[in-house]
C-alpha cells in the first residue's frame, strides 16, 4: 500500500521551470507567427511554407528525434505542451509543423541504426518534409483491406498502388508507405517501405479540398512500378501493421493534445466575447445559459489535457499505452467538437459568420474525430483492451 508520502511525490501535475518555459516559447510562437496568417491560409488553403521554416529555425519540429541523430530527444509529455500551443494558434497550421512525427515515427520505432542515421538527421538540417502512407481509397479504418503491393525483385521492392488522406505528403521529401509483401495473409502480410517521393513512378494525383484544417496539404498519391532498394524496409516482411499500431500508440496523444487546442483557443473566445456581449442589459456571461455551457467547456477540456498527458507519460515510462492513447484521442476529438459547437452557440449568429473564428475552429475540429483512428474505432480499441486485456 502507498504510504502518504509515496502518494504525494509519486504524482505530480506541476509542471517543471523547463516545461513552463517551453510552454511559453510555443505560445509566442503561436501568437505572433501561426494566428496573424489562420484566416488567409485557412480561406486561400496555403501550405504554410514560411511559418514551417521558421518553426524548424526556433526548434519547435521534430522534437522527438534522439539526441544520437542530433534532436532534442523530448520526451512524449514535453512534446505534448508544444503541440497544444502550436495547435491553439491554428491547428491547421499546428498539423503541418507536427506530422513529421507520425511520417518519422515507424523509423525511429523499428529503423536500423542506419535507416535512423540516413533519414533522420536530414530532417534537422533543414524544414523538409515526411508522411506517413497508410490510409487508401478503400482502406481506411480497416487496414486490412489495403492494397498496395510491394513485390521482392532481388535487392529491390515494386511498389504498386495508391494513397490517400495523406498529411504532408505533397510537399514530402519521403513518405513510409505500407503495402502487402504477402496478400494472402491479409494485415499481416503487410509490410513497411520509406518511399523518397521524388521516386519515378511516384506521382500525386491531388492535394484534397477540406472542409477544415485546410492550411496542412492532405494529398493522394500513386505508386506505379516504383523500385525502392530492399535497404529501406523497415522491420521484417510482415511487420508493417503492429508498426503502424505502434506508431499510432505513439502519435494519439499528439492528435489528442492537438484537440485540445482547438477547444482550448475556442473556449477563450467563448469567455472573451461572453464579458463583452450585451443582451437583456447583462453580458452574456450572467445568463445561466450562457455560463453552464461555458463551465462544461472548461471542465471537459481539462479532462481532456490530463487524459492526454497520462497517455503521455505512460509511453515515457516504456508503458503500453494503447488502452490510454485511445481514451485520450476519442475524449479529446469529441471534446472538441462538442467545445467549438457550443463556441458558434455562444457567439450565436455572429458565430456562424466567417469573420469570427469560431467558425474557422469549429471546421477543424471535426477532422479529429476522424483521422488516426475515427472516434468510433477507439472506442473498437477500448473495448478490446477492456474485454481481452494483454497486459
Amino acid at each position: 500500500m502507498a504510504t502518504a508520502e509515496t502518494a504525494v511525490t509519486g504524482v505530480s501535475f506541476a509542471l517543471t521551470d523547463e516545461q513552463k518555459e517551453l510552454r511559453a516559447v510555443a505560445r509566442e510562437f503561436a501568437t505572433k507567427e501561426i494566428r496573424p496568417k489562420a484566416a488567409e491560409y485557412d480561406v486561400q488553403m496555403t501550405h504554410p511554407v514560411d511559418v514551417i521554416a521558421k518553426a524548424h529555425e526556433v526548434g519547435l519540429m521534430n522534437l522527438n528525434i534522439p539526441a544520437e541523430q542530433g534532436g532534442l530527444g523530448l520526451n512524449s509529455f514535453d512534446s505534448m505542451l508544444v503541440g497544444e500551443e502550436l495547435n491553439w494558434g491554428c491547428t491547421g497550421i499546428g498539423t503541418s509543423l507536427g506530422a513529421n512525427g507520425l511520417g518519422a515515427g515507424p523509423v525511429m520505432i523499428a529503423g536500423s541504426d542506419e535507416q535512423k542515421s540516413t533519414w533522420l538527421p536530414p530532417l534537422l538540417e533543414e524544414p523538409i518534409l515526411c508522411s506517413f502512407g497508410l490510409s487508401e481509397p478503400e482502406a481506411g479504418s480497416d487496414v486490412a483491406r489495403l492494397k498496395t503491393t510491394a513485390v521482392r525483385r532481388g535487392d529491390e521492392y515494386v511498389l504498386n498502388g495508391s494513397k490517400t488522406f495523406i498529411t504532408n505528403a505533397g510537399y514530402a521529401a519521403w513518405t513510409v508507405v505500407f503495402a502487402k509483401t504477402d496478400v494472402s495473409k491479409g494485415h499481416r502480410g503487410m509490410s513497411a517501405f520509406i518511399v523518397p517521393m521524388d521516386t519515378p513512378g511516384v506521382t500525386i494525383e491531388q492535394h484534397l479540398d477540406k472542409m477544415g484544417q485546410r492550411a496542412t496539404d492532405t494529398s493522394a498519391f500513386a505508386l506505379q512500378d516504383v523500385v525502392v532498394p530492399a535497404a529501406n524496409r523497415l522491420g521484417e516482411e510482415g511487420d508493417g501493421f503492429k508498426l503502424a499500431m505502434q506508431t499510432l500508440d505513439f502519435t494519439r496523444p499528439g492528435t489528442a493534445i492537438g484537440a485540445v487546442g482547438v477547444a482550448q483557443a475556442a473556449y477563450e473566445l467563448s469567455v472573451e466575447y461572453a464579458k463583452e456581449r450585451v443582451t437583456f442589459d447583462v453580458p452574456i456571461a450572467m445568463h445561466q445559459g450562457v455560463n453552464f455551457m461555458i463551465a462544461d467547456m472548461a471542465t471537459e477540456i481539462e479532462a481532456a489535457r490530463l487524459l492526454t498527458w497520462q497517455a503521455a507519460w505512460m509511453l515515457d515510462q516504456g508503458d503500453r499505452a494503447t488502452l490510454y492513447s485511445s481514451f485520450a484521442k476519442r475524449f479529446a476529438a469529441d471534446t472538441a467538437m462538442k467545445v467549438t459547437t457550443d463556441a458558434v452557440q455562444v457567439f450565436g449568429g455572429y458565430g456562424y459568420m466567417k469573420e469570427y473564428p469560431v467558425e474557422k475552429l469549429m471546421r477543424d475540429a471535426k477532422l479529429f474525430q476522424i483521422y488516426e483512428g475515427t472516434s468510433q474505432i477507439q472506442r473498437l480499441v477500448i473495448a478490446k483492451e477492456i474485454f481481452i486485456p494483454r497486459g
